[in-house]
């Protein structure tokens, strides 16, 4: 992702006339500015638009002893402070700039809906991203399409208004580069989202978590959302990368994880999950699509890689 960047700038600088250290430096520095800001101010947001309150242990007690505990077994260097958000849509989130200074979350429709173990699996899942680093990669990755897409305001349009002039085809061909890298990088981020998110399930699985509980959890979490509003979920869809699943796609995910509930149970069990170890999982070319341009995989495949997960941990 860096790499595609450099190329970039050393492009703009080379097509424009630009050399030397001095130019470098400026773009390079206005990159780290950019991803500092980011960085700063991140927390502050997500707190604000998700409108969180942390909480005391003497307000939820169980809570907190489940966060203890598995951010004790993940050896982290402090405990996540806990908060709540007000947010109906059953989920938890995780978010911070270090992992020192990490925060847990669980909305308000979740803490009805699932069991302690289920919780429980939620909350191992959040913790392994502090663990993994998480939140800083996904930062920085997100930093590079959103300088490219700087760039790309800045030269098209830079371009268009300047078209007698010696370098606005150039600026107007470099901005619709920077438009076609914008969009790669972002399906890059997604794609390495993603991944991390197989990562986390499997960490959640690691702190102790039998993997049908967190499959079970996910389907809850489906079922929940899927009864939400879709007012109610556009005012999250900016920040439902940071959820356990993704939100919008509840209604679909819920059509597909109610053939693997064979007894209709509203939970998938280990011997579900073991049947679905002999399937194979095809996706038409719409869920593949889907699931390209999205943060989160696709659920039934995310359940399978579960359902592995739980045949290792029974051999």
């Amino acid at each position: 992702m860096f790499a595609i960047l450099y190329g970039i700038i050393v492009g703009i600088g080379y097509i424009l006339g630009y050399s030397g250290f001095t130019f470098y430096i400026f773009i390079i520095g206005f990159a780290l500015a950019l991803i500092l800001i980011q960085y700063v101010i991140g927390p502050k947001a997500v707190e604000w638009s998700m409108r969180i309150r942390y909480v005391k242990e003497n307000e939820y007690p169980k809570l907190h002893q489940m966060v203890v505990e598995l951010a004790d077994k993940a050896e982290l260097p402090k405990t996540p402070r806990i908060g709540i958000s007000k947010l109906q849509i059953p989920n938890a989130f995780a978010f911070g700039r270090t992992r020192r200074g990490a925060r847990v979350c669980v909305t308000e429709g979740i803490l009805n809906l699932l069991s302690d173990e289920e919780l429980k699996a939620v909350l191992g899942h959040e913790i392994s991203h502090i663990k993994h680093r998480d939140v800083a990669v996904i930062t920085m990755l997100s930093a590079i399409p959103m300088i490219c897409y700087i760039l790309y305001i800045s030269f098209f349009w830079g371009g268009m208004f300047s078209r007698g002039q010696r370098n606005g085809g150039s600026m107007i061909a470099i901005g619709l580069l920077a438009l076609v890298v914008y969009f790669i990088t972002s399906l890059l981020v997604m794609y390495g989202s993603r991944i991390r998110e197989y990562y986390a399930d499997l960490g959640s699985t690691e702190l102790g978590s039998e993997p049908h509980h967190l499959a079970t959890a996910l389907y809850k979490l489906s079922l929940g959302s899927a009864k939400i509003p879709k007012k109610t979920l556009k005012q999250t869809e900016g920040m439902k990368a940071f959820f356990l699943n993704d939100p919008s796609r509840a209604m679909y995910e819920v059509r597909e994880l109610k053939e693997i509930d064979i007894d209709m149970s509203g939970t998938i069990d280990q011997n579900e999950l073991m049947i679905l170890t002999t399937k194979k999982v095809k996706l038409s070319g719409a869920d593949k699509l889907m699931e390209t341009l999205s943060t989160h995989p696709n659920m039934v495949k995310r359940i399978q890689h579960l359902a592995h997960l739980s045949t290792k941990s029974y051999t």
